[in-house]
């Protein structure tokens, strides 16, 4: 059933959508989304979703309000379920209402769902409660888009006062607020994308603030906060304060294994970019694997290197006229998360090497019996020799096969060549030799110069140095839990 869905965006992180909001976009047939929406959040519409950006910047407006307006009851019309994804709140100075008047017009059934606005993005975000029992119990919002508009006598000695869109005028602003009667001592702050890894903060004495909003070059979209409260800041702030904040760290894995280590740099302060140079797809012939499923009873053990080599397994498994009963043979998996991969499969798993190596996984099997013994050992094309050959020199028969190949997506240096545009990383982290490899085979030449390299162990670091770069941080332990550890360790 189509419907028009007005859908508050939050103030700026993704993650401070509501959950309807999220359900909401994942219906989607067609997304209208602002400057101020997080483009990470186009990502929970169906990709086959159309994606239409309408700007709303201040100096960048590609569409009317009218032609907003009638693109919404447009796609409606046509049958699609319609997002009009707004920064902040639909109803917080983001003219919703006028959206929703020409909705309710046209006939067209429509929704509001609420988001968190900017203030209260600020206020938990920076550590300025926006009421507080010893400072303030009154809260005026006011838009500072036509400052010679707003009665200042009325509002200017607000308790708290929180000008939206404000930037741009903040010199007549600050001048009207004090000629009607506000302290020049009073504090105040000025805050840039609020809620994000780029948030920027000006604080000072209002009488200061228009000056020291000039001096650090603040640009819009920014949001004035004046009150005692703002003096709460140094004591209660937290988000800037986190060990990453503000640093800008590029991921090259694959998409579909990048949201573990996305998440926890996140939680750090750090501002991640997606550039994946990695795309896992099943080998062009899976003859091989095939076939070692079909023999898997006289394996004496299976060695998985990575939950992709799980993945892929147990996607020829099932696609086979066997099942798990037919492992006979003991389990060794390299890595936590290997592990947890199997045991969610229902296997125990038997031997996991301490170092999630390949030099671990040999150091693991020197107490072994492996005289005569079978191993299977499904990986990725073009691996590292070094287990095969370790385990047939000590008597081993070890059948290899391609589980999985890694292959470079056909939008990585598209993807590169964006996230260096907008600004260059800080930290770039290689969790493979392959990662290295076909960063490089895309970026263009000078792309690392100045960025400092994570790498999630020795092999990898080889590479890196094999191309002439250098490791500034290496896991250790050879996992996302090293690897950022290593990079809080090297700042």
């Amino acid at each position: 059933m189509s419907k028009v869905y007005l859908v508050g965006a939050g103030p700026g992180d993704p993650e401070l959508i509501t959950v309807k909001g999220r359900r909401v976009l994942s219906l989607a047939g067609c997304v209208l989304y602002d400057h101020l929406a997080n483009p990470r959040l186009l990502d929970l519409a169906p990709p086959g979703a159309e994606r239409l950006y309408v700007g709303k910047k201040r100096s960048e407006h590609p569409l009317t309000q009218q032609e907003i307006c009638s693109l919404l009851i447009d796609r409606a019309r046509a049958g699609k379920v319609v997002v009009r994804l707004k920064g902040g709140d639909p109803f917080i100075f983001g003219r919703g209402g006028e959206e929703v008047e020409a909705l309710a017009a046209a006939g067209v059934p429509y929704e509001v769902v609420p988001g968190i606005t900017a203030p209260l993005g600020i206020a938990a975000y920076c550590g300025v409660p926006l009421t507080h029992r010893d400072h303030t119990s009154v809260v005026t919002f006011v838009t500072g888009h036509h400052a010679d508009a707003v009665d200042w006598t009325k509002v200017g000695t607000a308790e708290t006062l929180v000008v939206f869109m404000g930037l741009e005028h903040i010199d007549d602003i600050v001048r009207a607020i004090l000629r009607n009667g506000r302290s020049p001592d009073t504090p105040a702050m000025a805050v840039r994308w609020a809620t994000r890894p780029d948030q920027v903060t000006v604080a000072g004495r209002l009488e200061d603030l228009p000056r020291l909003v000039h001096e650090h070059g603040l640009k819009p979209p920014a949001t004035l906060l004046i009150g005692d409260v703002v003096s709460l800041r140094q004591r209660f702030g937290w988000f800037e304060k986190l060990p990453l904040f503000g640093r800008r760290i590029a991921i090259t894995r694959a998409r579909s294994q990048s949201a573990d280590l996305a998440a926890r740099l996140t939680e750090l302060g750090a501002e991640v970019c997606a550039v994946p140079v990695i795309e896992l797809r099943p080998p062009e012939d899976r003859s091989a694997l095939n076939a070692a499923i079909a023999r898997l009873s006289e394996y004496d053990w299976i060695v998985f290197t990575s939950t992709n080599a799980v993945e892929y397994f147990m996607s020829a498994l099932r696609d086979s006229a066997l099942d798990v009963r037919a492992i006979r043979g003991r389990l060794c998996a390299i890595g936590t998360a290997t592990r947890e991969a199997l045991e969610a499969a229902s296997l125990k798993v038997d031997l996991m090497p301490y170092d999630a190596v390949a030099e671990g996984v040999v150091q693991a099997f020197a107490n072994q019996e492996l005289n005569g013994r079978r191993v299977l050992l499904p990986r990725a094309v073009e691996a590292r020799e070094l287990i095969p050959e370790t385990l047939r020199s000590r008597g081993a028969v070890v059948d290899v096969v391609d589980a999985y190949r890694n292959v470079i997506p056909g939008n990585a240096k598209e993807s590169v060549h964006e996230v260096w545009r907008t600004r260059k990383p800080e930290w770039i982290t290689f969790t493979s030799g392959s990662t290295v490899k076909n960063f490089l085979s895309v970026a263009p030449a000078g792309s690392l110069d100045g960025v400092r390299i994570a790498s999630i162990g020795p092999a990898t670091s080889k590479t890196i140095r094999a191309s002439g770069l250098e490791v500034h941080a290496e896991a250790n332990p050879s996992n996302m839990d090293g690897l950022v550890q290593a990079i809080l360790n090297a700042i």
